[in-house]
């Protein structure tokens, strides 16, 4: 895979994952819809409201509810998601499919968006069951985005002073005690998600699990 991707192909991966995350979410029953996500105290419908939030709100709107709300972001994000959550889980989905090729965002590079579905679609897999795993070419980028900085996530500070590699892809970075797994696991704990943390192996694991703990 290039390592570098342009603009235009990191948005068609972000199309691409939202496009199979739709398909994923149209068998649900409304049980599935409530369950918890591995995003907090969201459910699974709030999840899909989020990322469509997030891809409906350019900068000027955002800067403008990040003031509305003083800079809460947790009320902040609250807000937008209830803004675009429907009725129903039905009408949650169809706004959902309808932002699929936006590139509208906020601030930061592209890769920080293709992070978001790509993170946020395995909140709403995993506790459901749902096997799908992205694109390796899907997936890379936001893992070296994030073990390269702390910006959406605390990924740099995850991995620091650990050897993180994938074992299904190129990604690599750092060096000290191993920690290696999919591309994916790696990118969900360097998400903070400490359940990827059983997907991986090496003496650097127990050290990334403690940093992936809540605070």
């Amino acid at each position: 895979m290039s390592d570098t991707l342009s603009r235009a192909d990191l948005w068609a991966l972000a199309h691409a994952e939202r496009a199979a995350l739709a398909d994923d979410l149209a068998g649900l029953d409304a049980a599935q819809w409530a369950r918890r996500s591995l995003c907090g105290r969201w459910t699974v419908e709030e999840v899909v409201a989020h990322l469509t939030a997030a891809a409906s709100l350019g900068r000027v709107r955002w800067l403008a509810s990040v003031l509305g709300a003083r800079f809460d972001f947790d009320l902040h994000n609250d807000r937008r998601l209830a803004e675009h959550r429907g009725a129903d889980p039905g009408e949650t989905l169809a706004r959902f499919r309808r932002i699929v090729r936006s590139t509208t965002s906020t601030f930061g590079p592209t890769e920080a968006w293709l992070g978001e579905v790509v993170v946020h679609a395995q909140d709403i897999r995993r506790p459901l069951g749902l096997d799908r795993t992205p694109a390796v070419e899907a997936v890379t980028p936001v893992a070296r985005f994030f073990a390269a900085r702390d910006f959406t996530v605390s990924g740099r500070t995850a991995v620091a002073g650990l050897r993180a590699a994938a074992t299904d892809g190129p990604f690599a970075v750092g060096g000290g005690p191993l920690v290696s797994g999919t591309t994916l696991a790696l990118t969900m704990a360097m998400a903070g998600r400490a359940s990827f943390c059983d997907d991986l192996t090496g003496p650097g694991v127990p050290t990334l699990r403690e940093r992936c703990a809540p605070a």
